[in-house]
Protein backbone atom coordinates (compact mmCIF):
# COMPACT_ATOMS: atom_id res chain seq x y z
CA UNK A 1 0.00 0.00 0.00
CA UNK A 2 1.50 3.43 -1.17
CA UNK A 3 0.00 6.45 0.66
CA UNK A 4 -0.46 10.47 -0.64
CA UNK A 5 -1.07 13.15 1.91
CA UNK A 6 -2.77 16.22 0.78
CA UNK A 7 -4.42 19.38 2.05
CA UNK A 8 -1.96 20.59 4.80
CA UNK A 9 -1.49 24.39 4.87
CA UNK A 10 -1.78 27.59 6.63
CA UNK A 11 -4.77 28.46 8.59
CA UNK A 12 -5.65 31.31 11.48
CA UNK A 13 -6.91 29.67 14.90
CA UNK A 14 -10.41 29.01 14.59
CA UNK A 15 -10.12 27.83 10.89
CA UNK A 16 -10.54 24.44 9.38
CA UNK A 17 -8.34 22.04 6.61
CA UNK A 18 -9.45 18.88 5.58
CA UNK A 19 -6.93 16.38 4.85
CA UNK A 20 -7.12 13.79 2.45
CA UNK A 21 -4.85 10.42 2.42
CA UNK A 22 -5.03 8.85 -0.85
CA UNK A 23 -4.06 4.71 -0.90
CA UNK A 24 -2.69 2.50 -3.88
CA UNK A 25 -3.34 -0.64 -3.94
CA UNK A 26 -6.53 -2.89 -3.84
CA UNK A 27 -6.70 -4.12 -1.02
CA UNK A 28 -7.16 -0.77 0.77
CA UNK A 29 -10.75 -2.14 2.44
CA UNK A 30 -8.86 -3.88 4.57
CA UNK A 31 -6.66 -1.62 6.52
CA UNK A 32 -7.16 0.31 9.67
CA UNK A 33 -5.93 3.91 9.31
CA UNK A 34 -5.07 6.54 10.92
CA UNK A 35 -3.69 10.09 11.16
CA UNK A 36 -0.91 10.81 13.23
CA UNK A 37 1.39 14.17 13.81
CA UNK A 38 4.64 15.26 14.92
CA UNK A 39 5.42 19.25 16.43
CA UNK A 40 9.19 20.37 15.97
CA UNK A 41 11.12 18.62 19.08
CA UNK A 42 8.72 16.39 20.02
CA UNK A 43 6.97 12.85 19.45
CA UNK A 44 5.11 11.49 17.15
CA UNK A 45 1.28 11.12 18.14
CA UNK A 46 -1.78 9.56 17.43
CA UNK A 47 -4.70 11.77 16.07
CA UNK A 48 -7.44 9.91 15.00
CA UNK A 49 -7.48 6.09 13.39
CA UNK A 50 -10.62 4.09 11.79
CA UNK A 51 -11.16 0.50 11.04
CA UNK A 52 -11.41 -1.04 8.15
CA UNK A 53 -15.06 -0.56 7.09
CA UNK A 54 -15.56 2.86 8.97
CA UNK A 55 -17.81 1.81 12.37
CA UNK A 56 -15.28 2.17 14.39
CA UNK A 57 -12.91 5.01 15.80
CA UNK A 58 -10.74 6.57 17.86
CA UNK A 59 -9.98 10.47 18.60
CA UNK A 60 -7.26 11.25 20.69
CA UNK A 61 -8.50 13.89 23.59
CA UNK A 62 -7.05 16.97 22.20
CA UNK A 63 -9.15 16.48 19.03
CA UNK A 64 -12.64 15.02 20.22
CA UNK A 65 -15.28 17.00 18.75
CA UNK A 66 -13.05 19.34 16.58
CA UNK A 67 -11.90 16.82 14.20
CA UNK A 68 -13.75 14.10 12.08
CA UNK A 69 -11.69 11.04 10.81
CA UNK A 70 -13.57 9.33 7.36
CA UNK A 71 -13.05 7.08 4.70
CA UNK A 72 -14.77 5.94 1.24
CA UNK A 73 -13.33 2.63 -0.02
CA UNK A 74 -14.43 3.06 -2.96
CA UNK A 75 -12.24 6.03 -3.50
CA UNK A 76 -9.17 4.37 -1.33
CA UNK A 77 -9.35 7.57 0.73
CA UNK A 78 -9.37 8.53 4.41
CA UNK A 79 -10.48 12.37 5.24
CA UNK A 80 -9.37 13.88 8.11
CA UNK A 81 -11.38 17.16 8.84
CA UNK A 82 -10.21 19.66 11.21
CA UNK A 83 -12.44 22.35 12.45
CA UNK A 84 -11.94 24.73 15.31
CA UNK A 85 -7.75 24.99 14.62
CA UNK A 86 -5.55 25.93 17.53
CA UNK A 87 -1.54 26.84 16.83
CA UNK A 88 -1.03 23.91 19.45
CA UNK A 89 -2.48 21.87 16.19
CA UNK A 90 0.84 22.99 14.08
CA UNK A 91 2.49 19.65 13.34
CA UNK A 92 3.26 17.70 9.98
CA UNK A 93 0.27 15.06 9.87
CA UNK A 94 1.28 11.50 8.36
CA UNK A 95 -1.55 9.00 7.43
CA UNK A 96 -0.31 5.38 7.72
CA UNK A 97 -2.19 1.93 7.17
CA UNK A 98 -2.73 -0.73 9.65
CA UNK A 99 -3.01 -4.01 8.61
CA UNK A 100 -5.67 -5.40 11.55
CA UNK A 101 -9.10 -5.91 12.36
CA UNK A 102 -9.70 -3.44 14.78
CA UNK A 103 -8.53 -0.06 15.51
CA UNK A 104 -4.88 0.41 16.55
CA UNK A 105 -3.80 3.49 18.74
CA UNK A 106 -0.05 1.67 18.97
CA UNK A 107 2.06 3.77 16.39
CA UNK A 108 4.16 0.48 15.99
CA UNK A 109 1.14 -1.45 14.52
CA UNK A 110 1.16 0.50 11.51
CA UNK A 111 2.79 -0.40 8.47
CA UNK A 112 2.81 1.63 5.88
CA UNK A 113 3.52 5.47 5.82
CA UNK A 114 2.50 8.20 3.85
CA UNK A 115 4.78 11.28 3.49
CA UNK A 116 3.38 13.83 5.25
CA UNK A 117 1.23 16.96 4.85
CA UNK A 118 2.17 20.43 7.56
CA UNK A 119 -0.17 22.23 9.16
CA UNK A 120 0.27 25.46 10.09
CA UNK A 121 -2.48 27.12 12.74
CA UNK A 122 -1.13 30.96 13.51
CA UNK A 123 -2.43 33.17 16.28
Amino acid sequence: VQLQASGGGLVQTGGSLRLSCAASGRTFSTYGMGWFRQAPGKEREIVAAINWNGRSTYYAESVKGRFTLSRDNAKNTVYLQMNSLKPEDTAVYYCAADYGVVVSTNIRSYDYWGQGTQVTVSS
